[in-house]
């Protein structure tokens, strides 16, 4: 996971084999496994749909989202102790437990559709106080194959400078991880916060289908 520090973005290959892939994205037709879903043209986030999983989460995805919790923890203690920020629970229920207490119940990972012409603008995943500052989304589809375009997007907002653009396209089964909102940066006074936003490019033909795994809930 260096790169995180030195890129701002890690891509890890193989986080779910093909036959769990194209489980996960056959349940986006399930409407009893959803919360809520969002069709992004209405709010002028994009094009494309997303739906947000209900409790309880499908076992896939909350195994993936326990496993993958306390590595990224000890990442997001580091970067909370050189910006000076509060550290964070090293298991996700103790950071669920710090959710609740906010007012933040409702579970976030979601999968992701788009179609021909579908993008999405550039955004943070932010959904109250309490937001665990990394996450991650595993490429359910296989590029060149069930879609093309549709590239994963990454700006960093740097202070006094020009914005610095990250663009991936990972492969299916492969995961990218990434800021939520910002990540430190080593300065000439210490450490200072680089603001990140991410989204998609249009995807020109196809369907292209995404797991999000955001650890912090919703209010």
């Amino acid at each position: 996971m260096h790169e995180l520090d030195t890129d701002g973005v890690a891509a890890v290959p193989d986080v779910l084999t093909p036959d769990q892939c194209a489980e996960v994205t056959a349940m986006f037709d399930e409407d009893a496994r959803f919360r809520s879903t969002v069709v992004m043209a209405r709010h002028a986030f994009g094009e494309g749909s997303y739906r947000y999983f209900a409790d309880p989460l499908p076992p896939l995805v909350q195994e993936l989202r326990e496993q993958w919790y306390p590595r990224l923890a000890s990442v997001a203690n580091r970067w909370a102790e050189r910006l000076g920020e509060p550290t964070f629970p090293t298991e996700l229920d103790g950071l669920l437990t710090t959710c609740a207490a906010a007012g933040q119940h409702r579970p976030t990972p979601l999968v992701l559709r788009y179609g021909p012409g579908g993008y999405n603008c550039l955004h943070q995943d932010v959904y109250g106080d309490v937001t665990f500052p990394l996450q991650l989304l595993v490429m359910l589809s296989r590029p060149d194959e069930d879609f093309t375009g549709g590239e994963s997007v990454f700006v960093e907002q740097r202070p006094r400078q020009q914005s610095r653009p990250v663009v991936l396209r990972p492969r299916q089964s492969e995961a990218v991880v990434f800021p939520v909102r910002h990540r430190p940066v080593p300065g000439a006074r210490g450490y200072r916060r680089v603001q990140l936003r991410h989204g998609v490019s249009a995807v020109h033909t196809g369907s292209r289908h995404v797991l999000g795994v955001i650890f912090h809930n919703a209010r």
